[in-house]
């Protein structure tokens, strides 16, 4: 029997999983020009079963040409903030409070989010195989799973190798306060690698020249250097070796230029920095507005802290708060600067919390099978 003939004859639920063992299989990337295909087709569809219809219906272009990506690592409880579940047993003392889109509700701590859920697209369907930290901020920055043989490029990497920077005196891919786990160029040159920042108030450190070095001096520096690198660079003409010579090129164009300005968030007004918040989340989420701001094309922000075995509801009614004005004030940010219609907000996370309340711990454990990004 053929393989035509034994999907003709499985019926609907194993053609189901065929198509999502196949699909499965495919590089995300090298399927991206079928999706595309798929959707004028659908488009097309529609316009046949339309009588009358005269004029095509164009295919919508991106709009978003930058991507902040704001990673809540530990795996934040779904069921405590984007998810509720009102009147269930294990909703525990948390409330629903209702949002300025209609059906959506939010839990009590977003009461600031919850006037600007209208520009919000909650995803309560992810779900993964994986129940471990590691694993999870790996499959959410690569849409890999770990390997002991390779490296997977994270997002970042993906979206300015694929699309380009846009300022070409500024890093493509900047990252603020995540660990070397969560982003890298992985298999591409180490030019697509993110530039990780700790403080984002301290700005871009040891990025000037010293005042003593003027820009002769500067220049016999950088020709001499190139003099005693030249014999290397042409006997190991190597990816890496081309990649590094890059990064550095790259460097010396930031520091003479005046967008490295744009990493100094002291800069801001103060009731800027203020309604942001003091902590170094909602400050890196002040830098990331700068950045996208200046076409820097994927910025992530990390904030720590939300794995909550224990003492759920305490680490909730102390966390949330903060991280609702941060979301609130960015999202109004961008709009008044008229940067939310380019600009890809996402929140993320690796895995979300049991609906059981763990006894005696008042704290809910690693949970994959559903969880919710925004």
């Amino acid at each position: 029997m053929s393989i035509r003939e034994l999907f003709n004859k499985s019926d609907d639920c194993c053609r189901r999983d065929f198509m999502v063992g196949a699909a499965g299989s495919m590089l995300a990337v090298g399927a991206m020009p079928l999706f595309t295909q798929l959707a004028a087709q659908q488009i097309q569809d529609k316009q046949d079963k339309v009588k009358g219809q005269d004029a095509p219906v164009p295919l919508q272009p991106a709009m978003a040409r930058n991507v902040i990506y704001l990673y809540l690592s530990g795996g934040i409880s779904h069921i405590d903030t984007f998810d509720t579940k009102p009147g269930a047993a294990n909703q525990g003392p948390i409330e629903s409070i209702d949002t300025a889109a209609d059906g959506v509700q939010v839990s009590q701590y977003f009461p600031l989010l919850a006037q600007q859920m209208d520009k919000v697209c909650v995803v309560s369907s992810m779900h993964a195989t994986h129940k471990a930290h590691a694993e999870g901020r790996y499959f959410m920055h690569t849409s890999y799973p770990m390997r002991g043989t390779i490296r997977h490029p994270s997002l970042g990497a993906w979206l300015n190798r694929m699309a380009g920077k846009t300022n070409p005196n500024l890093p493509g891919h900047v990252g603020v306060g995540m660990g070397p786990e969560m982003a890298s160029a992985g298999f591409f040159e180490s030019r697509y690698a993110p530039l990780s920042l700790g403080d984002p108030a301290a700005g871009l450190q040891n990025s000037r020249r010293h005042a003593t070095v003027g820009d002769e001096r500067m220049k016999r520096r950088l020709a001499r250097l190139e003099d005693m690198n030249r014999a290397f660079k042409s006997e190991f003409d190597h990816r890496q070796v081309r990649g590094y010579d890059d990064m550095y090129q790259e460097a010396m164009r930031l520091m003479q230029s005046e967008d490295l300005d744009v990493f100094d968030i002291s800069k801001e007004p103060e009731s800027v920095r203020a309604a942001y918040g003091g902590d170094r989340f909602g400050q890196g989420c002040l830098l990331a507005r700068r950045l996208v701001e200046q076409d820097v094309r994927f910025v992530e922000v990390a904030s720590g802290g939300w794995d909550t075995h224990n003492q759920n509801f305490e680490t909730m009614e102390k966390k949330c708060p903060s991280l609702d004005r941060t979301l609130a004030t960015l999202l109004a940010d961008l709009e008044a600067r008229g940067l939310l219609e380019e600009t890809m907000v996402v929140v993320a996370t690796e895995f979300g919390r049991t609906p059981e309340i763990t006894a005696g711990r008042a704290g809910r454990d690693h949970w994959p099978r559903a969880f919710t990004c925004l």
